[in-house]
């Protein structure tokens, strides 16, 4: 079956809230999210699995306990599994997350108010 092309401005204007992921396709056992950000996130890490971060419009910048790494528009970043880390954006940011179905946004701090629901589909 051929399905339609995803089109990612369309998408992002279904929602409007920071740091809360919504599911825009999935690849085997890989799940393809959208993002608006703003602000700062809180520390955490992933401690089974690498996280990907795609820069789609504005500047997102992920802080490491030993420095940090900014990525533009059009860039994207591999953040390590186990490697504990703080996204921000000074501005509203628009990213792509790229990760295994069933991961939480807070990896390993559960309890955080950030938490946002998982594998919400727009």
């Amino acid at each position: 079956m051929i399905q339609k092309q995803i089109n990612l401005k369309k998408k992002f204007g279904k929602f409007s809230e920071y740091w809360s992921p919504k599911v825009i396709a999935e690849m085997n056992s890989y799940q393809f999210k959208l993002a608006k950000v703003k602000g700062e996130f809180i520390w955490h890490q992933h401690v089974d699995t690498d996280e990907t971060f795609f820069v789609i419009q504005g500047k997102l910048t992920i802080e490491f306990r030993d420095g940090k790494v900014d990525i533009n528009e059009g860039e994207m970043y591999v953040v390590p599994k186990g490697v504990e880390h703080k996204p921000q954006a000074l501005d509203e940011c628009h990213i792509m997350i790229i990760e295994p179905k069933g991961i939480v946004n807070t990896g390993d701090k559960m309890d955080s108010k950030m938490k946002a629901d998982n594998d919400v589909w727009i």
